[in-house]
């Protein structure tokens, strides 16, 4: 499996593709950062990022994107940027009907560290160990992208099995009902049926 992760930013997005599966080795076809100027305009920064994202799909063709979920934090103008740049990445993914995966940073620092906790530093380590590189990748947002992406190769397909079994219950639960109203009706009937018979 080839998943292309994305660490969203407006000034550095990074970008990681890596290929493998669950149980098996790792292998890290690509990585680096789309840059735009911080003094550009909001919409001109937005396209670099598409124009970027999309030459990386075009080249590496992964089967999968994985993007970090954006979370509350103290600084509302970071956030804004960061959810602007994931929701390009969700477009440029979705246009070409690939499934996309978002992953908060805890689950990736805990699936690539084993602890939700762990800083860049202690990820870039273990993306370096994980990949066999020589030296953790630079600047910090790449090695980020490289962990969602490896994040996503070994918690995807249970997370995939646990979707399947929510929607097969819901599915089941969404058949049933209709026969639990009529057989609540029927029952409603009868007992209306039978005060009326007492009561004459």
């Amino acid at each position: 499996m080839r998943v292309l992760g994305v660490d969203p930013g407006l000034t550095r997005c990074g970008i990681g593709v890596v290929d493998g599966s669950a149980g098996r080795r790792l292998a890290m076809a690509g990585v680096g950062v789309v840059r735009t100027p911080a003094d550009a305009p909001i919409g001109e920064r937005l396209v670099l990022i598409e124009q970027g994202i999309e030459a990386w799909l075009d080249e590496h063709r992964p089967e999968a994107v994985a993007v970090e979920r954006v979370f509350s934090q103290h600084n509302v103008r970071t956030v804004m940027g960061t959810a602007q740049a994931s929701a390009v990445a969700i477009l440029c993914a979705s246009r070409r009907g690939l499934p996309v995966h978002l992953h908060t940073p805890s689950e990736v620092k805990a699936a690539v560290t084993g602890s939700g906790r762990a800083d860049k530093a202690q990820v870039g380590a273990m993306v370096t160990r994980l990949l066999r590189l020589d030296a953790p990748p630079k600047p910090a947002d790449a090695a980020d992208a490289l962990a969602l992406a490896i994040c996503h190769i070994w918690r995807g397909p249970a997370t995939d099995r646990l979707r399947q079994a929510a929607a097969a219950q819901s599915a089941a639960a969404a058949r049933t009902a209709p026969a639990a109203r009529t057989g609540a009706a029927r029952a409603a009937r009868s007992a209306t049926a039978s005060n009326r018979e007492s009561a004459s």
